[in-house]
């Protein structure tokens, strides 16, 4: 059975060989399939990605007009393959630890009730390029957030939330994990990390004003759906997540 990881692009030629080496690292562990989508990018993104491709079949790249993440993430959707039984996702700036898929397939493996697994994350600023662990001097700071690599999702609960919504700009992911949520699905809650998140001056996150605007989109959405539907649960719980003081998705 596969895991496959989408990994939406757009002009990370500086970070995306990082974020494909701390995949590879593990494919003696998970049987991978790596779709990378380059969302229009106009540097050498596409051109890293080849390069890594010559040594890792597991890696499949498909290239697209600029659409936004969301519709990245879609499109690697569309393409998983046949015999992908689990779905997971890593921005092209963050890095996986070493052995998160070991760990978190043996706990699905395990309980084949269980729809999904979600860890930690650890923010950072400075990755050891070599050893794809923080560096020394970095900051860190440990969390349970928001984060769409947090979770490690059987396929058929993926697919059964239609798609991520392209209205948004950059809330796609908590949109997602909000409808994911309200449907209560059975998880395992980890603590081990799951990402290491990247921050850098090209974050996307660094617009506060969006940011702050596309999460309260997501949170009225979400208790839109739950006053039509009072079966839905609430999706901030899980999260440990208070919608009205919380800055936004990591």
């Amino acid at each position: 059975m596969k895991t496959s990881v989408i990994m939406p692009a757009y002009n990370r030629e500086r970070y995306i060989g990082s974020a494909l080496r701390s995949l590879l690292r593990q494919r003696m562990e998970a049987d991978l399939d790596i779709i990378v989508i380059d969302d229009g990018s106009r540097d050498g993104t596409a051109d890293v990605v080849r390069s890594f491709m010559r040594e890792a079949p597991e890696i499949r790249l498909f290239q697209k007009p600029n659409g936004g993440v969301a519709s990245a993430r879609n499109a690697g959707l569309t393409r998983l393959l046949p015999e992908t039984a689990f779905v997971s996702f890593l921005d092209s700036d963050d890095v996986s630890p070493a052995r998160r898929f070991r760990q978190d397939l043996a706990i699905l493996r395990t309980d084949s009730q269980l729809d999904l697994t979600y860890a930690q994350i650890c923010e950072l600023d400075l990755i050891d390029e070599e050893s794809l662990e923080p560096a020394e001097g970095s900051t860190r700071h440990v969390l349970r957030a928001v984060q769409l690599g947090s979770g490690l999702y059987r396929r058929k609960l993926v697919e059964s939330l239609g798609g991520f919504d392209e209205g948004f700009v950059m809330a796609d992911d908590m949109d997602f994990l909000f409808r994911l949520f309200e449907v209560e699905p059975r998880c395992a809650f980890s603590d081990a990390i799951a990402v290491y998140y990247r921050r850098h001056p090209d974050n996307i996150t660094t617009n506060r004003a969006l940011m702050r605007r596309e999460f309260m989109q997501a949170c009225s959405k979400s208790a839109a759906r739950r006053r039509l539907n009072p079966a839905l649960a609430d999706p901030y719980r899980p999260l440990n997540l208070d919608y009205r003081n919380a800055p936004g998705p990591a």
